[in-house]
């Protein structure tokens, strides 16, 4: 019996964590909001598209992803409206997108789609991100993804988020309680 885990967070090895999460959307759908920056940026980060291998900008404004006005936390502002070079370096549309993470210094993010549900209504994500270099980032990244991809998840269910912030408080909590 294939058992779908619908959302699932582990440390894989010391450098390396996995999240998968189970999205109400087709795996064509949620690979338009991977790469497409206009849908990533309401889930994530916007800049320039991601459909192929090269370079990528992401451009981070978290308040995109918040339907209530909520204040930046002061540990964060100095990051909004940042722009990171990263590039991409394997696309298999729609199934595999990989890019770097800090101009690879912290290693590389892959997305994997797998078809899901009955009639394929559904889509198995698993992001892994490897090569993270210390335990603070490890912490740091786990918290980000967790919240980034609950935010996806909501919007791609037709809900709304209120307040990411709150929501990522959530995430670091999650991490810091199975380390």
């Amino acid at each position: 019996m294939n058992t779908v885990i619908e959302n699932s967070f582990q440390r894989v090895s010391p450098d390396t964590l996995r999240i998968e999460r189970l999205l109400d959307a087709p795996v064509d759908t949620v690979w338009r909001w991977l790469v497409d920056p206009t849908l990533r940026a309401q889930w994530f980060a916007g800049g320039t598209p991601a459909d192929k291998e090269g370079d990528l900008d992401l451009v981070f404004n978290h308040d995109n992803l918040s339907a209530d006005p909520v204040p930046y936390p002061e540990q964060y502002a100095k990051w909004k409206g940042d722009v990171s070079h990263e590039r991409v370096l394997h696309v298999e549309a729609p199934r595999l997108l990989t890019y770097t993470w800090s101009g690879g210094k912290q290693g590389q993010v892959s997305f994997e789609l797998f078809p899901s549900g009955p009639a394929g209504d559904k889509t198995r994500l698993v992001l892994t991100h490897s090569g993270i270099t210390g335990p603070a980032p490890y912490a740091n990244f786990s918290g980000g993804w967790l919240s980034h991809l609950a935010v996806l998840q909501t919007k791609l269910a037709g809900g709304v988020v209120r307040d990411f912030w709150a929501l990522h408080l959530k995430s670091i909590a999650e991490v810091a309680a199975q380390q």
